[in-house]
């Protein structure tokens, strides 16, 4: 056969294959636009509901600074003033007093050896014990605290991220089963 003969060519030439990327592009698409939503969603929580708590935060903070600023002038200036009241109260002289010195007696008291009973103290210092048990306020959680996964998304996040997963299980299994 030589070049010029059409037929040959023809032959030679393979089909152009399947493009088998398609459905993954179109996957790389849905997951990537699932990601920009959620950067989108997270940008509106930021600017809606954490950035006004903020400025109101700081605004309260600038007023709770000027009302201590304005409690400790008071204070200062109430300083002074007791300050140059007390100097210029005139005090008066010392006088003489005589003191008068008088023997007394003083009597001393006998000493005892009343020991109580061990009995006795032992159930005593139970008393005194169960006393201050019950005084004693011994403080419990009743509440759960609030960290991990479900307090931060809440229950339709997690919802939503279970089916997006579930999805993605079913969606790579389809790409498996596909034939070639």
């Amino acid at each position: 056969m030589y070049e010029g003969d059409p037929s040959s060519s023809d032959a030679q030439q393979q089909p152009p294959e399947e493009s088998s990327n398609r459905t993954f592009l179109i996957v790389a698409g849905l997951l990537g636009g699932i990601v920009l939503l959620s950067l989108a969603c997270l940008a509106g929580v930021y600017f809606f509901a954490i950035r006004p708590n903020q400025s109101t935060t700081n605004q309260q903070a600038a007023a709770q600074a000027t009302q201590n600023a304005q409690v400790q002038q008071a204070l200062t200036a109430t300083q002074v003033a007791v300050s140059l009241a007390s100097l210029a109260t005139a005090t008066p002289a010392p006088t003489d007093t005589p003191v008068l010195a008088e023997a007394t007696s003083t009597e001393i008291p006998a000493l005892t050896t009343d020991t109580p009973e061990p009995v006795t103290a032992t159930v005593g210092a139970a008393l005194t014990q169960a006393a201050n048990a019950e005084l004693t306020n011994i403080p419990t959680s009743t509440a759960l605290p609030k960290t991990g996964i479900g307090d931060e998304f809440g229950a339709p996040g997690l919802v939503i991220a279970g089916m997006m997963l579930v999805a993605v299980i079913f969606l790579a299994r389809r790409l498996r089963l596909t034939p070639k």
